[in-house]
């Protein structure tokens, strides 16, 4: 085995947190990772790792080498891709993390024509609503959809969001169309009870409404079907109930209101240095996929305010 083979192994078990569980992912036995971490910090002549019955951390060296390591193996994955398949193809196996919702409406059901481009890449994709820390679980791309927060990650903006006021046009029919904001307090709202209240951009400027919710739910998903089902008024982002809109399915709510405009879809990655090939070719994917106007906003384009 090489030197790049060792540090393969270390970044793993970092990435990971166990030995047993970098074994099982790169299908070693725990004994043989074990051997190569200690080879390697042998031929290195330090210690890269604390090794306790429960967990593993880093060594200050273990950090700083931890840190040079990924980049090396990145320009090698990302030169080898380049050589054996040109510039235009990757290979390996690329994770990504993605919102349950976005990935299983817009990320899956367009994978199989980059799939087909790019034959010798493995994908494993990872749907979850939670934010999901990249570096430590050794994620090479998380899709991110809001306004993202000060961070040493990259991220690059996919598609803009735009979220509106919206209810089914039997709801409006039964209990009237809000004429102002504050007739909300008025109207069955949903929202999901972690949802912080929603920021609202009108002719005004910006305003905060905190909205009391019936339905106590964690999952945007039931937000969305009860919206659609008729109980009441929800601030649904187009790209969640675009074709509902365009169908008639669903209507606008005070449209003069929309959520701010800092809203958008990010493809986030630990770092611009080195960019392995599979994680570039796929972002570049999404970007044109989607793009300033994406497809689901057909039935808005051209309209102001939206």
């Amino acid at each position: 085995m090489s030197r790049f083979d060792d540090m393969e192994v270390f970044t793993k078990v970092v990435s990971v947190g166990s030995m047993s569980g970098a074994a099982r992912e790169m299908g070693l036995s725990p004994a043989v990772i074990s051997k190569r971490l200690q080879r390697l910090e042998e031929k290195l002549g330090t210690r890269l790792l604390n090794r306790t019955t429960r967990q593993i951390s880093l060594t200050e060296a273990g950090e700083g080498y931890y840190d040079r390591v990924v980049s090396i193996l990145a320009g090698v994955e990302e030169a080898e891709n380049f050589v054996g398949l040109g510039s235009a193809n990757a290979r390996g196996l690329l994770k990504i993390s993605a919102p349950t919702s976005f990935g299983r409406m817009h990320i899956a059901p367009n994978l199989i024509k980059f799939m087909k481009a790019n034959t010798g890449l493995t994908l494993n994709i990872d749907l979850s609503d939670q934010y999901v820390d990249i570096v430590s679980s050794g994620i090479d791309l998380a899709i991110r959809i809001g306004e993202l927060p000060d961070s040493t990650l990259v991220a690059r903006k996919l598609a803009p969001v735009r979220r509106i006021l919206c209810a089914t046009p039997k709801y409006i029919e039964k209990n009237g169309a809000p004429k102002k904001l504050e007739n909300l307090d008025h109207h069955v709202l949903i929202a999901p009870h972690n949802q912080g209240p929603w920021k609202l951009e009108g002719n005004s400027g910006v305003i905060t409404y905190r909205p009391n919710s019936t339905l106590l739910t964690n999952s945007s998903e039931v937000v969305r079907e009860t919206v659609i089902a008729g109980l009441g008024i929800a601030l649904r982002s187009t790209w969640d109930v675009g074709r509902e809109l365009e169908e008639g399915k669903l209507q606008r709510v005070l449209p003069e209101y929309s959520a701010t405009k800092g809203l958008g879809i990010y493809a986030v990655y630990p770092s611009r240095n080195f960019l392995p090939a599979k994680v570039r070719l796929f972002i570049d994917y999404l970007a044109e996929l989607f793009g300033p106007t994406p497809y689901w906003d057909k039935a808005f384009k051209g309209k102001e305010n939206q």
